[in-house]
């Protein structure tokens, strides 16, 4: 599918297919048009080309069916503070037109599964950041939908909500619902994913498990070098015209992809530094990351952009609430 705002490309050619029952990941640098994949794959927007179907159905041709077969949690969290946490989901079980007598059972469900049960009664203003996502996830699948769609669902959180977190997204995986997940955490990727697919420009540039795509990025290992700022340079020279590696230096970290005899080069360039009498903070070698996958393939770290990824945000939350 291709999906055109005036002469930009925001979605450009993309194909892919999710299995039922997998967690898939879709990562890229802000504004790489993950955003506007979700707007798509909802049926906010309309592809300029191309057809997304979901359970086997048109997403345009049966937009009120396949409504009802997704679930979607976005980055902000929409909660109503001034409202109890069973008021929340009372309007949540409204809007997904849950019938009067199914929406107890389904926020009763909702409440133990989220561990808020004991807390129902309190307005959701007094809850931690922790507490208000899990109480926005179990809303969005009030309804029991199929997919379950969650753009960047542990933004914001502190380690251990966003641990909590991931244990919930597990158990709703393990009951059987379909997950689509963006993040900007790797780890989050890498711990939650079966499958990936990363994103830049508009386009998907890579997709497999996360051992496939670190295997892509180097059959090796990576070495990393910290030294100063001075000696960086020199050091990187070195690993240029003696080892044949292609280094990226930052500041005062060095880091090279080793693609084979992994052990015996890095004692070779262990040796090499130290006769050549260069400072060492540290060296070191461990298996590629995934941050060592997204920093190869984008060549960049997350990076902030203006415009389509807040506009397309707003467009979903009010065209889907």
């Amino acid at each position: 599918m291709t999906k055109k705002f005036g002469d930009f490309t925001a979605v450009n050619n993309v194909s892919f297919s999710i299995e039922a029952g997998k967690i898939y990941g879709i990562l890229g640098p802000n504004g790489a048009g993950k955003t506007t994949m979700i707007s798509l794959i909802l049926g906010i927007e309309k592809p300029t080309s191309g057809r997304i179907l979901v359970d086997g159905l048109d997403n345009i041709k049966h937009k009120s069916e396949v409504k009802q077969l997704i679930g979607f949690m976005t980055q902000e969290t929409i909660v109503d503070s001034d409202l109890t946490a069973y008021e929340n989901l009372e309007i949540g079980a409204k809007l997904y037109h849950i019938s009067q007598g199914e929406a107890k059972a389904a926020i009763e469900r909702a409440l133990e599964e989220s561990e808020l049960t004991e807390f129902k009664d309190k307005p959701a203003g007094t809850f931690s950041g922790g507490m208000k996502r899990r109480l926005y996830l179990v809303k969005s699948m009030l309804h029991d939908p199929k997919v379950l769609i969650l753009d960047e669902p542990t933004t914001g959180l502190d380690v251990h909500n966003r641990v909590g977190m991931w244990k919930h997204i597990r158990e709703l995986n393990g009951n059987g619902v379909t997950i689509i997940l963006t993040t900007q955490y790797l780890e989050e990727a890498e711990e939650l994913c079966n499958e990936i697919s990363v994103m830049d420009h508009g386009k998907i540039i890579a997709s497999g498990t996360p051992s496939e795509l670190k295997r892509m990025v180097s059959k090796g290992q990576v070495v990393e070098i910290i030294t100063n700022k001075e000696s960086a340079q020199k050091i990187m020279r070195v690993l240029q015209h003696e080892f044949k590696l292609s280094p990226m230096v930052k500041d005062d970290k060095i880091e090279a992809y080793l693609e084979s005899n992994s052990v015996a080069l890095f004692a070779r360039i262990l040796g090499r530094l130290i006769k050549e009498k260069l400072p060492l903070v540290s060296i070191s070698m461990h298996l590629p990351t995934m941050d060592d996958v997204f920093i190869k393939l984008t060549g960049s770290s997350l990076r902030d952009s203006v415009g389509e990824n807040k506009s397309d945000r707003d467009r979903i939350m009010l065209q889907r609430h």
